[in-house]
């Protein structure tokens, strides 16, 4: 009891990328606390395919839902997956991805077991904490730590009395990595009947459509990324020219997508999609909080910027004092003078 719990995301057979990141850090909270790492995951015709994208993160224990009806995801079958399975199994820690289908699903399994959740946390932490008003000290808590009040401040969030301590992650927050300790990796397949109540098939799904990404920004090495400082939508055809050069991807701050210069899915922050490039080019970005959040963990940070005390300056390793149109225009000419 009282172990640590990831969902996982299922598109078919394939698991989603943000399930493993959350299993890697899953694993490390896990090892903190002293338990084990446990993963549930529901599907149609999934079994003996997913538990091998899902064992070599470090799971103790995984339960794998294998019925009709529970793919593609709706919601009450997977709600009474969970809250049944959680009652049954009384973790202290559930993790999800900050998803479509963590969105739906988190809260549904939050209100049914009256458990906190904390959404979109970038940093998850285990610590202590005094209680002023009780006097009461808690030990080994879950830290929810996600930006708030329009990213201006960062808020540590816990839950002291109330099982599990839920948070959704967003993907690419956290970093996969193939776990090397050793580990249980058991394998159960529940009845699903025991679980999902003949109602919850109530809702059918008719047609199910996925489309792919238009382009590899999580995974690109070098970003150019521009902020409201690039003045136009048309200077952002120079950031372009610089990623092509660079083999790289263009992103932007919320700032140059509200104002209509950029795709939405382009976005880079904590409202956007988070990055871990080896080389992170900022021109005209002022370094707001929320977008620190999805760039912060880059390799090396360039900053591109005419204001010398812009906040991002001061995480970024190099600055490059000048505006845009006239720093950027210079690099697109240097490496394609200097690329191979």
């Amino acid at each position: 009891m009282q172990n640590v719990f990831v969902y996982i995301e299922v598109e078919g057979a394939q698991v989603a990328e943000v399930s493993q990141e959350l299993l890697t850090k899953g694993r490390k909270l896990a090892n903190e606390l002293g338990v084990e790492l446990h993963a549930v995951v529901a599907g149609t015709d999934i079994r003996g395919k997913v538990e091998e994208q899902i064992l070599p993160y470090g799971v103790d224990k995984l339960f794998v839902f294998d019925g009709q009806g529970l793919f593609p995801y709706t919601s009450a079958p997977h709600t009474d997956i969970l809250v049944n399975l959680f009652r049954e199994e009384q973790p202290q820690i559930c993790l999800m991805g900050a998803t479509v289908i963590g969105r739906d699903l988190g809260p549904r399994v939050s209100s049914s077991l009256t458990s906190g959740l904390t959404a979109d946390c970038t940093e998850l932490e285990i610590g202590p904490y005094d209680d002023a008003k009780s006097g009461r000290h808690y030990d080994n808590l879950l830290y929810q730590i996600r930006p708030a009040f329009g990213g201006n401040i960062v808020a540590t969030i816990v839950n002291p009395d109330h099982r599990p301590q839920m948070a959704t992650v967003r993907s690419g927050v956290m970093q996969k990595a193939v776990w090397e300790g050793d580990c249980k990796k058991e394998v159960v397949y529940p009845e699903v009947a025991k679980y999902v109540s003949a109602e919850a098939y109530v809702v059918k799904v008719l047609d199910h459509h996925v489309e792919a990404a238009r382009h590899n920004l999580k995974g690109a090495p070098i970003v150019v990324a521009g902020g409201y400082g690039m003045g136009s939508k048309e200077n952002f055809d120079m950031l372009f020219q610089l990623a092509k050069v660079l083999h790289g991807e263009v992103g932007g701050s919320r700032a140059a997508v509200d104002a209509g210069w950029l795709d939405h899915d382009r976005q880079i922050g904590q409202t956007g999609v988070t990055v871990h490039p080896k080389v992170y080019i900022a021109c005209g970005i002022s370094g707001q909080i929320q977008h620190i959040a999805g760039m912060q963990d880059s390799g090396i940070i360039i900053s591109i910027n005419s204001d010398p005390d812009a906040p991002i300056n001061r995480i970024a390793d190099y600055v490059i004092n000048g505006t845009v149109e006239e720093v950027v225009p210079k690099l697109i000419k240097y490496y394609k003078q200097n690329s191979k």
